[in-house]
């Protein structure tokens, strides 16, 4: 799933390339449909075409496109396997391609997902989709006196906590598993088991951890912003392979329909006694 570093990268990409630029043409695939949602009732294609581009910026895990006349806004919930293509239309298409934007500048942008899991929504205010509304702070935004306030309302397993979009904006499993090797914390430790100075900690650690990442991403993405390089991930999707700090093969643990990467020697803890 593409997360917050990803994702300002790519808004950052598309700020440079796609601003005051109109819509010529949308086209969507028969399989497409599945990740189209119009939520305006006006004509997913035919209400786009001809719209100029005024703004693209990210919030959280979603892309949003701001549009003119308006105001209206095509908003991209990529979730697991969703990816937009910024290429020429003589490109050859990648599989899954299910909806091609052809821009005035000649140049397509193009959304493809291998599961057919995002979503892209029309719609005239991006309050109303699902889980928009709710979400919380950017985690690049969010003050520690905050962050120490927001999170004692939550009990669960900490790396839970950090996933929710409603604690903070644009983590996902992935730079949960990173932020908590850099935080040395267990990722099924209850939250209600952490030290004050480990929640400083944790803090200190999402700041780093997006910070570097995004600023990687952005070095070995350049303008492929189908691309999602993860490579230099410590931990996540790295097991068995030498932990980065000690050596350690990193550990998986499946737990909730979700892969969970971890360093037993650097983040010791059991999820048979709460995590400690």
């Amino acid at each position: 799933m593409p997360e917050l570093p990803e994702l300002e990268v790519v808004s950052e990409v598309l700020r440079r390339r796609v601003l005051g630029q109109t819509l010529a043409e949308v086209q969507v695939a028969p399989a497409g449909a599945i990740v189209v949602r119009d939520l305006t009732h006006t004509g997913f294609a035919s209400t786009l075409a001809g719209s100029r581009i005024d703004q693209v910026e990210r919030r959280g895990k979603f892309l949003v496109f701001t549009l003119e006349p308006g105001p209206l806004y095509l908003v991209v919930n990529p979730k697991l396997t969703g990816r937009l293509q910024w290429c020429a239309p003589d490109e050859k298409r990648m599989p899954r391609t299910h909806v091609v934007f052809t821009l005035s500048g000649g140049r397509q942008l193009r959304y493809v997902d291998q599961k057919r899991m995002g979503q892209l929504y029309l719609t005239r205010a991006p309050s109303d989709l699902p889980d928009f509304a709710a979400m919380g702070p950017e985690a690049l935004d969010i003050a520690l006196d905050e962050f120490r306030t927001r999170i004692r309302k939550y009990r669960g397993e900490i790396k839970g906590v950090l996933t929710r979009g409603d604690f903070v904006a644009g983590i996902g499993n992935a730079y949960a598993d990173e932020i908590l090797w850099n935080a040395r914390l267990y990722p099924f430790r209850k939250r209600t088991s952490l030290k004050a100075e480990e929640i400083e900690g944790l803090y200190t650690a999402m700041r780093e951890t997006l910070l570097d990442a995004t600023a990687k991403v952005r070095a070995e993405m350049g303008e492929e912003i189908h691309r999602k390089p993860r490579e230099f991930m410590a931990v996540h999707m790295q097991t068995g392979k030498p932990c980065p700090r000690c050596g350690t093969p990193v550990s998986l643990i499946g737990a909730n329909q979700r892969i969970t990467n971890f360093c037993r020697a650097c983040q010791p803890g059991s999820m048979f006694r709460g995590g400690l």
